[in-house]
């Protein structure tokens, strides 16, 4: 890791995902087209928010982009905390891998942590993993790459996504860079905590259901409640974001 530059993780991720069979997608617009429950792109699956549901299609089943984002309004703001910490930003760009009904979990925590290890070098004694508690799939196949005192379950307010009050969601796994205790020693440089001590470097979501308004509630798969109806969508769409 130590040397690269901006240029050459962009480029070093997008050809590590073509190698593995994924479509290089262009960055979409800042204002998405089509889309009246964003005023802003907000991550890189916006421009696939369709396909996720259904109402889409593409010619291929694997995509990684680089893509532009703002986040300065709506549910992801990250405005308020620009300054206050060392991670938050309103524009920057976010690498991502997707999967349309093809590949899930155990190839995406793969792919994942080859890259942060192999093609990153991070240090792995360095590296924590967190899933979200329900989770026990994902929390088995981490325990393949990790040891088990350096994964965490936590609950939805962590490991829980979704893009805004409809739509696609899910569990999510995260990734983490511990910057060491000797830099970062406030009350919330903890795993999970509001401190920069562990920055968080990838984030893995699953995303079963999608949250409509057609219900009072439902029960998931995930032995999670809701007071709004997530549906059932193809149980293997699956984005990541660095």
């Amino acid at each position: 890791m130590s040397g690269k530059s901006l240029n050459e993780i962009r480029n070093a991720f997008l050809k590590y995902f073509e190698k593995n069979d994924h479509r290089i997608v262009e960055s979409s617009n800042l204002v998405p087209n089509n889309d009246p429950t964003l005023m802003f792109t907000n991550s890189g699956m916006v421009q696939f928010k369709n396909v996720f549901t259904g109402l889409g299609k593409r010619d291929y089943k694997r995509a990684t982009t680089s893509q532009k984002c703002v986040r300065a309004g709506g549910k992801h703001n990250d405005l308020e905390n620009v300054g206050h910490t060392a991670r938050h930003h309103t524009f920057f760009e976010m690498l991502g891998n997707f999967s349309f009904g093809d590949y899930f979990k155990e190839e995406a925590i793969e792919y994942a942590w080859e890259f942060v290890t192999q093609v990153l070098k991070f240090p792995i004694e360095q590296l924590w993993v967190t899933v979200h508690e329900t989770d026990d799939e994902a929390y088995n196949i981490w325990k393949k790459y990790i040891s088990e005192d350096r994964i965490k379950s936590l609950g939805d307010k962590d490991n829980f996504w979704q893009m805004g009050d409809i739509g696609p969601c899910g569990p999510s796994s995260e990734i983490f860079y511990d910057q060491g205790s000797e830099n970062f020693s406030g009350d919330e440089d903890y795993l999970g905590g509001e401190g920069d001590r562990f920055l968080e470097i990838w984030n893995l979501v699953f995303m079963p259901n999608n949250f409509s308004f057609k219900s009072k509630f439902f029960k998931s798969k995930f032995s999670i409640q809701f007071t709004i109806c997530p549906r059932k969508l193809n149980n293997r769409n699956f984005f990541t974001h660095l």
